[in-house]
């Protein structure tokens, strides 16, 4: 059986070709949460036992970054970011519409922030290096504009589907 990723009644603002992308993402998430819960369960207990494995840290870093900026992109299709949605909810009609779209188009310019900065971050990257493994930093930090332009994809879904459909929730 397989189980709806999106609401119905969140299904006026979505895509049903980018639910296969949020599910992937979401559980991309999960294994960067249960890889951050394992590298540093493990780190302790290398350490504990005096046999400390030092690129557990880097697992643990890597893990974290590609976790949070993964769960931000999800956290924006699922409108479940910081949105001012309870100012919205109580509004109707064409005001409603302007506060909607104006709040998706600030974290759709946040998003293209992302990619651009982000990207300008991660080729600076590769002159930095982490320790003990001597990989460029720049792994760290390809997550920022992938995010970025994930954001401003789900912003501009949203947009689009919301002139189109409304942007009131569906009846339940």
């Amino acid at each position: 059986m397989d189980a709806a990723i999106v609401l119905e009644s969140d299904r006026h603002l979505k895509w049903r070709s980018l639910d296969g992308l949020e599910r992937i993402l979401m559980i991309g998430c999960g294994i960067c949460l249960a890889g951050v819960t394992i590298s540093v369960f493990l780190d302790v207990v290398t350490r504990e036992i005096g046999r400390p494995w030092l690129w557990l840290q880097e697992v643990t870093m890597a893990c974290f970054t590609y976790g949070v900026f993964t769960g931000t992109a999800v956290a924006v299709r699922r409108n479940d970011h910081l949105c001012l949605s309870a100012m919205t909810d109580a509004m109707s009609g064409a005001t409603r519409r302007f506060f909607e779209v104006f709040n998706r188009s600030v974290v759709l310019l946040v998003g293209l922030g992302m990619v651009v900065f982000g990207w300008q971050n991660f080729l600076q990257g590769f002159g930095s290096f982490r320790m003990p493994s001597m990989l460029p930093i720049a792994y760290l930090y390809w997550p920022i504009p992938v995010c970025g332009a994930l954001i401003a994809l789900f912003s501009a879904e949203q947009i689009l589907n919301g002139l189109r459909n409304g942007f009131e929730q569906a009846a339940r």
